[in-house]
């Protein structure tokens, strides 16, 4: 089949299936394309117009529709601010909006990646801050593991230290960045994701009642943990306004309506 044809073909059969796309895509042409050109392992500006074998892919498209289970999975890839990382089970897929701000920020010399996961944040502020040393920290081993090969693949083990560590139990120094992306859906957000979501591990997803538990922790702790001027990015999703709620009296900003940023000095 032509390549342009067949993921047209994907497309429709995702469309009628009523997928729901969230990790790495947000239509059912994207999805289409991305599983078609990666699942036959071939480049994003491939030639529509070429010949391509449409078996090769069947046992991906209907696992995707029947399991409903993400396309990063399926291919053991996501793709992240134009970087490729190996994901599997063990960390959630790689989507969080903290990658595309680290460029827009003063150049640290030492950042923290907490709930690290695939890794994918600490890989994308290692090639973003060339003179930074990054640590990367996840209290499951076995992210910790998929951590390591994606730092691995991007050649960064000079300059990227995995350390196993319940947030800052573990984690040692004081650092100019810290960056997280903690768990921070709230129990009744859980209820209703989607399929998609519950191929993702749930601890890396869940974060409790009110989705703060996680957050709150590293509010209270990441003043200590910031050198004069350091600045804090935390994901916190759908919970902003009940982390407003919470904290009314901390100045808040958001370059990205689920990410805030908070400098040491505003901790109190």
């Amino acid at each position: 089949m032509i390549l342009g044809k067949l993921i047209e073909k994907t497309q429709k059969r995702f469309k009628a299936a009523g997928l729901h796309y969230g990790h790495g895509a947000d239509n059912a042409h994207d999805e289409a394309a991305f599983l078609v050109l990666r699942g036959l392992r071939l480049p994003f500006d491939s030639d529509l117009g070429k010949d391509v074998s449409e078996g090769k892919i069947e046992n991906l498209v209907r696992r995707r529709i029947r399991q409903r289970i993400p396309v990063a999975y399926l291919l053991n890839e996501s793709w992240l601010d134009g970087v490729p990382f190996y994901v599997d089970k063990r960390v959630i897929i790689p989507r969080s909006h903290i990658a595309f701000l680290l460029k827009g920020l003063k150049p640290p010399r030492r950042v923290l990646d907490l709930c690290t996961g695939s890794g994918c944040l600490a890989v994308l502020a290692a090639k973003a801050y060339p003179r930074a040393t990054v640590t990367a920290s996840d209290i499951d081993r076995g992210a910790l593991e998929v951590a390591r090969r994606n730092i691995a693949r991007h050649r960064l083990r000079r300059r990227i230290r995995l350390v196993t560590s319940d947030l800052f139990d573990d984690v040692t120094g004081r650092y100019d960045l810290i960056v997280a992306n903690p768990p921070y859906v709230s129990a009744a957000a859980m209820t209703r994701l989607p399929p998609e979501y519950h191929h993702e591990p749930r601890g890396a997803l869940a974060g409790s009642l009110d989705g703060l538990f996680l957050v709150k922790k590293i509010i209270r702790k990441a003043g200590s943990r910031l050198q004069a001027g350091g600045t804090l990015l935390c994901e916190v999703g759908d919970s902003r306004r009940a982390l407003v709620r919470v904290y009314p009296e901390l100045p808040f900003k958001w370059p990205h309506a689920s990410v805030f940023a908070l400098r040491r000095e505003e901790m109190g």
